[in-house]
């Protein structure tokens, strides 16, 4: 028998995607075809409900039953079209997703911020490296693979929708917001990365929603308490900023979350924000990228938004501006009202609402909606916790390890030689620490907290000279590893010592630090862990092991000494 095909191009074919996910129709194709459920569900609803659809309030599990049952309230008597869960555990949202769920009469669209993953926003939960230690892995299949692991942790719990990838270029160091969710400086490596991710949550069935549009990434002000003001021209913009939403949208991006900033290259309205712009939104987002998914406003609370449109005409203004759902409202019940009458009033017309409620029910078909069922309340914690997960999660850190200095230097590190593994920024014996000493066992440990002074770094000093090697790793043990790590200055200058007398160091920390810690740059050897969680603590220990050769590239710049691309 003579076959059609040749066996290799049936795997081409065939064998990149599991038949659902061949047979499964993209959310924006399923928006363009006709579909019976959304039509019928949507035929039931009166104006009010059809606004109603358009909010998201807030959903926790760790504030205790009253609040739970507000929110419980208000999915009942508002008839809202879906949730944000923030802070809580993953066996409790289950629970209370279901619980929720009964009381929708359209069923409800679940959503969290999970940048991350779970672990974002969830207890007992895995949490994956931020995206600034992504933007230096060079193999873009994990990231996809990350990318379908996030999407069944979220679809186990009953969540349909992602908040993320953040794809802003984070081209200012000293940005307060974006900074380590940024996979970097670098627009084309933002893109790349980017992709891989939303790519991976959406084969695996999630919606996903690309932040913070037109970007975030060169602001100095974090929109959360206040406006920032991109001063840039319509041109940079569009090279720069812009640049990675316009590619993903071509590659078929669910969704896309607005930012709260005023760009008056691109709306000159005095203190406009992006959110309520609708030359941004419905002007460049809609018709000149040509975006036709569901676009979701950053959190309606937000004082950048709320600084100076006050008492929910933020919310009416955001509807204008072509936005389909607003999330967190600060009062979703007054804002429903406000919409109603803007309706009345002429300012919004049905058409607009209705185009918007089509998106979101086309959504929550999409998201397998449109069948009853309940979130599967048994065995939540170890359907969450996969093995695979967790071996995805160290595959992750080991590719992102980036040597700035000496990688053949690390190779003449010697398991027999006496060594020093010198902790600094923490008061306890670390992971990297105890992971060094399975290999180099003639080691001792000494740990140097962040305050440490020059008496306690002279105890540590006095011993090294009786050491054939020095390993240090520098530890930021802040929850999250933004710019500003605090070290002494006694610690600062002894690091710089240490550099100049052929130490080792490994950076638990965001590599902006760099900046402040200057001798780094003649050190004989230069690991940059990125932040201070475990995985991060065995990988870089693994390098200094020589388990594995390191492939890393710095995502960033942070001085004439390390810049973005640099990683031998």
């Amino acid at each position: 028998m003579k076959l059609k095909y040749p066996i290799a191009a049936l795997v081409i074919l065939f064998g990149g995607l599991s038949s659902a996910q061949a047979q499964k129709k993209t959310y924006l194709e399923t928006l363009a075809s006709p579909n019976q459920w959304v039509d019928s569900v949507f035929n039931k609803l009166n104006k009010r409900q059809k606004i109603a659809q358009m909010f998201f309030v807030r959903a926790h599990t760790d504030m205790g039953k009253v609040y739970e049952d507000s929110i419980g309230r208000v999915i009942k008597k508002e008839k809202i079209g879906g949730l944000v869960f923030f802070q809580g555990g993953p066996v409790r949202q289950a629970v209370l997703t279901n619980q929720y769920q009964s009381l929708a009469r359209v069923p409800l669209l679940i959503t969290s911020d999970g940048e991350w993953g779970l672990g974002m926003r969830l207890d007992s939960t895995i949490s994956y490296p931020y995206q600034m230690a992504l933007g230096a892995i060079q193999d873009k299949q994990l990231i996809y693979k990350m990318g379908l692991e996030v999407a069944k942790d979220y679809k186990r719990i009953g969540m349909h929708m992602n908040l993320a990838p953040d794809v802003d270029v984070n081209n200012n160091a000293k940005n307060p917001v974006i900074n380590f969710r940024s996979f970097g400086e670098n627009k084309y490596n933002v893109t790349a990365k980017a992709s891989a991710y939303m790519k991976g949550m959406q084969d695996g069935g999630l919606l996903v929603s690309l932040k913070h549009f037109p970007g975030h990434g060169d602001t100095d002000v974090d929109s959360h308490y206040d406006l920032p003001k991109l001063p840039f021209t319509k041109a940079r913009l569009d090279s720069l900023e812009i640049y990675p939403f316009r590619e993903l949208i071509k590659e078929g991006a669910a969704g896309v979350m607005i930012a709260h900033m005023n760009i008056p290259a691109l709306d000159n309205t005095p203190n406009m924000p992006s959110t309520l712009s609708k030359p941004i939104v419905t002007g460049i987002l809609k018709e000149e990228l040509g975006f036709k998914g569901i676009i979701i406003s950053d959190a309606m609370g937000m004082k950048g938004v709320v600084k100076y449109f006050k008492d929910g005409e933020a919310d009416v203004m955001g509807i204008i501006a072509g936005n389909d759902i607003l999330e967190l409202s600060e009062n979703s019940a007054r804002a429903i009202k406000l919409v109603r009458k803007a309706v009345r009033e002429g300012r919004i017309s049905m058409d607009r609402i209705d185009e918007s409620v089509k998106k979101i029910l086309t959504a929550k078909y999409w998201a397998g909606l449109n069948v009853k069922d309940t979130v599967n309340e048994q065995h939540v914690f170890s359907e969450v916790n996969r093995l695979e997960s967790q071996a995805l999660l160290q595959q992750l850190a080991d590719a992102s390890m980036t040597v700035l200095r000496g990688k053949q230097f690390l190779k003449t590190l010697s398991a027999e030689k006496r060594t020093i593994i010198i902790s600094i920024g923490t008061p306890n014996v670390t992971t990297f620490q105890k992971d060094l000493a399975t290999y180099y066992k003639n080691s001792v440990f000494y740990t140097l907290d962040k305050n440490a002074n020059a008496n306690a770094i002279a105890k540590v000093t006095r011993e090294i000279s009786g050491f054939d090697q020095v390993i240090i790793g520098i530890h930021d043990a802040r929850n999250r590893p933004g710019n500003g790590m605090v070290l002494t200055a006694d610690l600062k200058m002894f690091i710089k010592d240490m550099a100049d007398k052929n130490a080792v160091f490994a950076l638990f920390a965001n590599p902006y630090n760099m900046s402040t810690l200057p001798g780094l740059e003649n050190s004989k050897g230069l690991i940059v862990a990125y932040q201070k969680e475990d995985f991060m603590q065995r990988a870089a220990a693994s390098v200094l092991k020589n388990q594995f050769v390191p492939s890393g590239k710095l995502p960033v710049t942070v001085s004439a000494a390390f810049k973005y691309g640099d990683g031998e």
